[in-house]
């Protein structure tokens, strides 16, 4: 559990309930009512000691007063309040915790229809293009992004750990390395005498743009030729999860709040996918491998057979209970900056409504491909991560086949980054040279920023016509001359 995770509001609510003033609970922890004011604002972290005679004293359950479901609630809320639609009447922070703590329900209402709004920006300015014939002419406007953040939610509501899938996927795994002596004969032997499935391994121009494609009515399974051998091995296990599992799937589907079909498509997709990465990284030995080689990706890519990204995406989901491991975030990006997959377990903030921070060195992971780049870095209210960076690429096709990089970005809070080999000669204690960064320039209060691309959203936007700054949105600090 991070202890620097923001608290403060459900540390408010468990007093108020209780009808006690912050005098009263202060004394029962031994703390001042001052420094339990700051907590309630997160102006102060709730440190681990305290989070557990919190626990004790007032009978609390950790899981539930951790639950970051209220504290997601509060950054969503905080970010729609950012937008420049409310520039004279944003609420305060304090003002939305206090809201977000009272009525949830209403909350989220809000949340909701700020998507639709900008659904609906999106689609008019969609149909301007259209009207004006700069996009292409495809005749149909793009649906808004919804599907992919239903299913993302699901996912940093379950942890990114699903214990009926790591179970399902142990016992295949046992079962395919009694098959035969590698991994992917084992699971093609599954297939066959589970399912009568015939797997086939067709050239590329069969295959088309599909890299596996499932023929239930002839009971074939057809994998594209570009596929590795290791990426053979994820997309078997993924047909069997859904052929085998699918009411599990479903059951995990159910508990979260996915409005469409697309949706639900989506994270079955997602699900399966997380079923293959268990198999081919069994839980235990993943972890204890991990361990052993202190979290080095690219060691456990090979002692695993995985891709780069198959080992960060596995690294996040080692959240068993009495088990594990480091709480890390993900994400991966784009070279235009668009971010198609996220996770936080170290209780990073990621934007779901503007651009990421342009400091993150994710971005700057595209000026060296391949190369792991590190970075300490500090948000605005003082929490500081250790992160690594690394380009990959997409496998698959031949000579003239496009290009594709992406960006991943691995991090955790700093208290946990020795336990990383990255950080082996970093002064991590020398927190004044972490790179500050923040979730979003609107939610950011750092007026020092060169790359500031719009105004914070409690500040106002100071233009001298005379007067250049690090930024068009910087202030510029007045000199002396001597």
């Amino acid at each position: 559990m991070a202890p620097r995770q923001r608290l403060g509001h459900r540390v408010r609510k468990e007093r108020k309930q209780r009808g006690l003033t912050q005098a009263q609970m202060a004394k029962a922890l031994g703390i001042s009512a001052s420094y339990l004011n700051l907590i309630e604002n997160d102006k102060r972290p709730l440190t681990v000691p305290l989070l557990l005679k919190l626990a004790q004293t007032f009978g609390l359950d950790l899981q539930a007063l951790a639950e970051d479901d209220e504290t997601r609630l509060v950054q969503d809320l905080e970010e729609v309040f950012a937008d420049r639609l409310f520039d004279h009447n944003a609420p305060a922070p304090a003002a939305v915790e206090e809201v977000v703590s009272a009525s949830p329900e209403v909350s989220r209402a809000v949340v909701a229809l700020y998507r639709a709004y900008q659904a609906s920006l999106s689609d008019r300015d969609a149909l301007a293009g259209k009207l004006a014939g700069t996009d292409g002419g495809s005749g149909v406007l793009d649906p808004p992004r919804l599907p992919s953040e239903e299913v993302s939610d699901l996912i940093q509501d379950c942890s990114n750990h699903f214990p009926e899938l790591e179970s399902a996927a142990a016992l295949l795994r046992e079962e395919a390395d009694g098959l035969s002596d590698t991994l992917d004969r084992g699971l093609t032997r599954h297939l066959g005498e589970r399912h009568g499935v015939h797997v086939e391994i067709v050239p590329a121009d069969e295959a088309g743009s599909a890299v596996r494609r499932f023929e239930q009515a002839r009971g074939r399974l057809l994998l594209s030729e570009v596929l590795p051998p290791r990426s053979r091995s994820f997309q078997l296990a993924h047909q069997i999860a859904l052929l085998e599992h699918r009411p599990v799937l479903d059951g995990y589907l159910a508990r979260g709040n996915l409005s469409t079909d697309e949706s639900r498509t989506l994270g079955r997709v997602a699900l399966a996918n997380y079923f293959a990465g268990a198999v081919l990284m069994p839980y235990t030995p993943f972890l204890q491998a991990a361990r052993s080689v202190r979290y080095d990706i690219e060691m456990l890519g090979h002692r695993f057979r995985t891709s780069f990204e198959q080992v960060c995406q596995r690294l996040t989901s080692l959240n068993r209970p009495g088990e594990q491991g480091v709480p890390l975030h993900m994400v991966r990006v784009d070279i235009a900056g668009n971010i198609s997959k996220h996770f936080s377990a170290s209780g990073i903030r990621f934007a779901r409504f503007s651009g990421a921070c342009p400091r993150w060195n994710v971005h700057a992971a595209f000026m060296q491909p391949g190369f792991i780049r590190t970075q300490l870095s500090r948000m605005p209210d003082g929490t500081t991560y250790f992160c690594i960076a690394r380009t990959v690429r997409k496998e698959g096709g031949g000579f003239r086949a496009p290009q594709s990089r992406l960006a991943i970005g691995l991090g955790c809070e700093v208290s946990h980054a020795r336990e990383l080999v990255y950080a082996d000669g970093i002064d991590l204690e020398n927190l004044d040279a972490a790179e500050p960064i923040g979730p979003t320039c609107r939610l950011c209060d750092r007026m020092d920023c060169r790359q500031r691309a719009l105004p914070p959203l409690h500040s106002r936007l100071g233009v001298d016509e005379n007067v250049r700054g690090l930024s068009f949105y910087v202030a510029p600090v007045t000199g002396t001359s001597g």
